[in-house]
């Protein structure tokens, strides 16, 4: 079964300092299927994070259709959870409080069970005895564990993680994708994953996607054939190496493309070219 659909997607971008559109989506299409763990790479800008924020219903988009479990996707929902970058948790509030704090907004819950909830994921994601701890007492790794249960409490049904480790300092990262991965083995819920990180993504997914430089496409879908679970030597068996290899040159070949966008409606006579910068806000 399919439980997540992305169909034909297009989204453009008015850039009012140029007075004109931009295209950052186009014609974008990617199932994920039920308990799928899918990662999103490509080029900076390529329009990764703008997809995963359609996805969330933070966005809007003018053409195709998303859909989880067949319905549309038209603003944010219950059944979708987002894990951004930065761990984004209420200072004021401990972090039992913190991962109460999506229940609490979506009423479905009961004291009870959210207390137990609250409980079960505090384990799952190894924060035992530290629930009434605030933010600020604990390591980015600790705070990006809380920030995971938070999203996980609220029971999505799918999973949006935003380079959820970009912060973190490279050890730290690496413990983290093998400690999501068991704590994915036990809550099995639909990932979509985007991230920078070649070997993140393959040592991560099931399959990952690879989207062209502006205007972001999907180039091409790698199955990821490693069994699980998995640990991190994986990362040195020749083939993970092929494959991550594989990837990359696929990203390279977008390289040209990096940099320097063209607009829809350039001419010679026109300034052809848009700086980089003026994007940095797209993807």
């Amino acid at each position: 079964m399919q439980k997540l659909e992305i169909e034909h997607l297009t989204k453009h971008y008015w850039l009012e300092r140029y007075d004109r559109e931009v295209l950052a989506l186009s014609d974008v299409s990617i199932s994920v299927a039920d308990g799928e763990f899918m990662a999103i790479v490509g080029p900076s800008g390529c329009g990764k994070t703008s997809l995963l924020n359609i996805v969330a219903g933070l966005l809007p988009y003018e053409q195709g259709v998303v859909r989880i479990d067949g319905k549309r996707v038209d603003g944010p929902g219950v059944d979708r959870a987002v894990v951004f970058q930065h761990a984004s948790l209420l200072p004021w509030r401990t972090i039992l409080g913190n991962i109460r704090y999506g229940m609490e907004m979506q009423r479905r819950f009961d004291e009870p069970a959210m207390r137990e909830r609250v409980d079960y994921f505090l384990k799952l994601v190894g924060l035992a005895g530290f629930g009434n701890h605030y933010p600020s007492e604990l390591s980015g790794g600790m705070q990006q564990r809380a920030n995971l249960a938070r999203a996980l409490a609220a029971d999505p049904t799918v999973l949006l993680m935003d380079e959820p480790f970009a912060a973190l300092d490279a050890q730290t990262r690496e413990f983290m994708q093998a400690e999501l991965l068991k704590i994915w083995a036990k809550a099995r819920k639909t990932v979509l994953f985007i991230t920078h990180q070649i070997n993140e993504a393959v040592y991560l997914a099931d399959r990952v996607a690879v989207m062209s430089a502006r205007p972001g496409r999907v180039k091409q879908v790698f199955h990821v054939p490693f069994s699980r679970p998995r640990t991190l030597h994986l990362k040195r068996d020749p083939r993970f190496l092929e494959l991550e290899d594989a990837i990359w040159r696929l990203i390279e070949e977008e390289a040209g493309e990096i940099g320097m966008v063209l607009a829809p409606d350039d001419t010679p006579e026109k300034p052809p070219l848009l700086p980089a910068r003026d994007f940095d806000r797209i993807g």
